[in-house]
Parts: structure tokens; C-alpha cells; sequence
């Protein structure tokens, strides 16, 4: 099936798709800010691909050349390809203070905010506890001086 115009269509869209998608697309260019954190942003990129074609039977006169011996002429050939590309931002990775954080844009931030803030809490609290075990502790040694 040598160069059919259907491979042409199809290798064009696919390179512009190429061209529109890269990985900067999905992680983006780093921003570095002022006390030193790195914020990249994060996307999700989703594609479509549709190509396909016909070939049209020959007219009547050029039946008759191919039966007399002639060679046959190319079918003619009517086709397109299209794509379709979306971009839609996930979050920004935050980078800095010893540690990474993800910030999601979407409309869950607020569940997000507080699963990412679980872990502090609890070494707060736990904290907290063995302050206060530790004062105890403190305050009965000293009682028995």
C-alpha cells in the first residue's frame, strides 16, 4: 500500500499534534520565587485523532482503456484528518522549605487543603503531648528535691 494519500493526512495531523504537545505542556516551566521555593505547574493533556478516506470508482470511459489493454488509472482519493487537543491545569508542585507540597486547582481544594494538613496537625498534637508529659515529669522531680 506504497504512499497512499491516507498516510499523508495521517502523518501530518499526527506531527502537528506532536509540535502542539510536548512535555512542557503537561509540566511546565519552573518559577522560582523570592525565599527560594520552586512552583511548577502541572496539566493534563488529552488528545483526539480521526482520519479516513475514499477512493471513488473510475468513470465509464476510463473502464474501457484499462480493458484494451492500457494501464489502469489511479482511483481518485477524497479524505481529511482532524485532531483535537485539550489542556486543563491539575495544580502547581511547590518545592521549597525542605518540603513538596501539590496545590490542586480543581474544585476539591478544600478536602485537598485539609488531607495535606492531617500530618502537621497530628505532629502538633503529638508535640504537644509529650510537652506536657515531659512538664509533668519535670514537676515531680522537683517536688521529690
Amino acid at each position: 500500500m506504497g504512499n497512499h494519500p491516507i498516510e499523508s493526512l495521517m502523518k501530518t495531523a499526527m506531527e502537528s499534534i506532536q509540535q502542539i504537545v510536548d512535555v512542557n505542556t503537561i509540566v511546565g516551566d519552573s518559577v522560582e520565587t523570592h525565599d527560594g521555593s520552586v512552583i511548577i505547574p502541572i496539566s493534563r493533556v488529552s488528545c483526539g485523532f480521526a482520519a479516513g478516506g475514499s477512493e471513488f470508482a473510475p468513470p465509464e470511459d476510463h473502464k474501457e482503456n484499462a480493458n484494451a489493454g492500457g494501464s489502469p488509472p489511479a482511483l481518485p482519493f477524497g479524505g481529511g484528518a482532524g485532531a483535537g487537543v485539550s489542556v486543563q491545569p491539575v495544580g502547581f508542585l511547590v518545592v521549597g522549605n525542605g518540603t513538596i507540597r501539590l496545590l490542586p486547582v480543581d474544585s476539591n481544594v478544600v478536602v485537598d487543603r485539609l488531607i495535606d494538613t492531617v500530618p502537621d496537625l497530628l505532629d502538633r498534637l503529638t508535640g504537644m503531648f509529650q510537652k506536657k508529659k515531659k512538664t509533668t515529669t519535670d514537676e515531680i522531680i522537683l517536688a521529690r528535691d
